[in-house]
């Protein structure tokens, strides 16, 4: 055998043992694939995006008009309810107050006058009613004429006439008493309407006038706060809002402070969605309202909807097929590859999916896929730990 001829079978022979060793790491040697197993207390969350609210919030003026002349806060000042933030000048309705005083005293004077003419008319009465009696006696004694006892008899009902008369002005200077007291607890008011105060324990978050400014009636000097009143406004989308009820645990993540999550709550779900951006409008209270909360500022809201005790969960990347119901996943089970078409459930924010049935008991779901999955094949199992969230 020459030389050469023993070369091409020593390299024959070599492409053979080197196929021999490629099919079997192709086909035969155990495949390393990831697996997730089983996790526990998996929350099912839902994102969205909103600002910092508050929920008592006010912009607050005069009831009156006038010249602004005296302002006690500026933003970011925190004022007790009904303390003073501002006053109006005051001289022309001190004096209107003053002419209404003095109109309830002349009343009152006129009510003294009309109760004096009254008992003035009811001793005339009297003494005429008696001046009567005794004309009558007289008259049926014959010693004074009949002329006479009817006389006397007409000025007792004058003086009975003047009594009523009396009175009706009794009456009538007591309305005018109540009149002028009214006008001037009116009065007494529209002085109070010069002096803002505050409504409730709140914070300043703007001031609209300065002082020497003409104000209409009801113009807005300042904006307030109930700083006990800070939420989120979020916006979720309506196709992940379905599930959330009021009370449900949520984080927020603040734009100013993108590390830490404060914890919170569904306080509110309003009844109205946005027709254009067809979102559900959600307001988050914070369970401590965080002191560097400002509002308008963006927010990040995770709210809790479900948690799941334990739940087999695989990656979006992973699942072959994918439709709304299911999908086919790579398991290891008893060492092996299986192919498996699983029922799918909740979706989490990672883009992981539940899987609620098709993957036997036991069975851990390849998280990655890879050349060389075929069923029944060896596998070289990589746990990796699946996390709650």
């Amino acid at each position: 055998m020459s030389v050469k001829r023993v070369i091409s079978i020593a390299v024959a022979v070599a492409v053979v043992v080197v196929a021999a060793v490629a099919a079997w790491a192709a086909l035969l040697r155990p495949v390393k694939v990831t697996v997730a197993g089983p996790a526990q207390n998996v929350a099912v969350q839902v994102f969205g995006l909103g600002t910092v609210e508050a929920r008592v919030a006010s912009k607050i003026g005069f009831k009156v008009a006038g010249v602004l002349t005296e302002l006690s806060a500026d933003v970011g000042d925190h004022v007790a309810m009904g303390a003073v933030l501002a006053r109006l000048d005051v001289r022309e309705q001190k004096a209107r107050v003053a002419r209404a005083a003095a109109a309830v005293q002349q009343a009152e004077a006129n009510l003294q006058k009309a109760n004096a003419n009254l008992e003035k008319a009811k001793v005339n009465a009297a003494n005429a009613a008696r001046v009567s009696a005794r004309r009558q006696q007289l008259v049926q004694n014959n010693v004074t004429s009949v002329e006479a006892a009817e006389g006397a008899k007409a000025a007792q009902e004058a003086a009975r006439a003047d009594v009523d008369v009396a009175a009706s002005e009794v009456a009538v200077a007591k309305a005018s008493v109540a009149d002028a007291k009214a006008q001037l607890q009116q009065e007494n008011a529209t002085l109070d309407f010069h002096t803002l105060t505050a409504p409730y324990d709140a914070m300043v978050t703007a001031r609209l006038k300065e002082r020497g400014a003409a104000l209409g009636a009801s113009e807005p000097v300042f904006s307030l706060i109930d700083p006990k009143t800070i939420w989120v406004l979020a916006y979720i989308d309506e196709s992940k809002a379905g599930g959330i009820k009021v009370g449900e645990p949520a984080e927020i993540v603040l734009r100013s402070h993108p590390h830490q999550h404060l914890n919170g709550k569904v306080a509110r779900i309003q009844p109205e969605s946005d027709r254009v951006n067809e979102e559900r409008r959600i307001e988050i209270a914070f369970d401590h309202i965080p002191a560097y909360a400002n509002l308008g500022e963006q927010a990040e809201v995770y709210i809790t909807t479900v948690t799941l005790p334990r739940a087999l969960l695989v990656p979006e990347a992973a699942i072959v097929g994918l439709a709304k119901s299911g999908g086919m996943v790579w398991t290891v089970e008893d060492g092996h590859l299986q192919q498996r078409h699983v029922t799918l459930g909740y979706r989490l924010l990672d883009g992981r999916y539940e899987i609620t049935g098709g993957a036997p008991t036991g069975a851990a779901v390849v998280t990655q896929l890879r050349g060389g999955l075929r069923t029944g094949r060896a596998a070289d199992v990589n746990s990796k730990t699946s996390g709650g969230k």
